[in-house]
């Protein structure tokens, strides 16, 4: 057995009107957090053509696949990075979060944004073994969108046989409480942090630059799961910042497994 180090990492869009927290001057320091981790495989949201052009530089032992979300766009907005002296990529692909998952850039539902999942399956040189990693955001205002695009990931992960290991990462834009969650859950999906701490909510991981300061009413939006045969052996949720500054808006969340 070897250990897959994973980060679940929303890096707050380019384009944001930050000021001081503006990409150009938190880029440098958000690629040494990630690089400080040593994780085998990246779930990215909110990345921007920019922003991949930074980070594929920043981060070069990685191969990529993502799908832009919009069907002329060039924003890869939920990249996958693995260690590409690591995987062997057998398949990618992806679908839209929509009653229409084929068709680009569609949306349903009270669904503001268009959403989309990206996965690849790898084949780990290191085991041998073939996994799937699935990386997704799902949709920050519509409930009934949190909640329709969530059983369609489960329902995609349910097109595997039962045993097969799978790994999802993503900002789900809600925390335990939701039946969003719930439907992930009923679905076979298992939150890595829950399995190794008594809870599954470490409290907020959304902080809008402010750290712990932040008093939002919402608590761990970013989450890794696990479904089929995969042990976790650690999950944390990544606090660090330099001078009160923070690599993004959200704590990045990490999980160690075994296939």
């Amino acid at each position: 057995m070897s250990t897959l180090k994973i980060l679940t990492c929303n890096i707050r869009f380019y384009g944001a009107k930050d000021g001081d927290n503006a990409w150009e001057h938190r880029k440098d320091f958000c690629a040494e957090v990630i690089r400080g981790e040593e994780p085998d495989l990246i779930g990215f949201q909110e990345m921007w053509a920019e922003q991949y052009d930074d980070l594929t530089r920043a981060l070069p032992g990685y191969d990529t696949f993502a799908m832009v979300d919009e069907p002329t766009g060039k924003r890869p907005m939920n990249c996958i990075f693995y260690r590409r002296e690591r995987f062997v990529r057998v398949s990618a692909g992806g679908y839209w979060l929509s009653e229409t998952p084929h068709v680009a850039g569609t949306k349903s539902w009270d669904s503001v944004c268009v959403r989309l999942a990206n996965w690849v399956r790898l084949n780990d040189s290191v085991t041998g073994r073939e996994f799937r990693f699935v990386n997704t955001h799902l949709d920050h205002v519509g409930q009934t969108a949190r909640e329709r695009q969530a059983a369609l990931i489960a329902a995609d992960a349910a097109a595997y046989p039962e045993e097969y290991p799978q790994i999802l990462t993503g900002d789900m834009n809600c925390d335990t409480r939701n039946p969003a969650i719930d439907n992930l859950k009923a679905g076979g999906w298992v939150d890595t942090y829950g399995q190794i701490y008594e809870t599954e909510d470490p409290g907020h991981t959304f902080h809008a630059f402010r750290g712990p300061d932040h008093s939002g009413k919402v608590g761990k939006m970013d989450w890794i799961f696990v479904r089929g045969q995969v042990q976790v052996t650690d999950a944390g949720v990544i606090t660090t910042s330099r001078d009160n500054r923070y690599p993004s808006d959200h704590y990045f969340v990490s999980a160690a497994i075994n296939l």
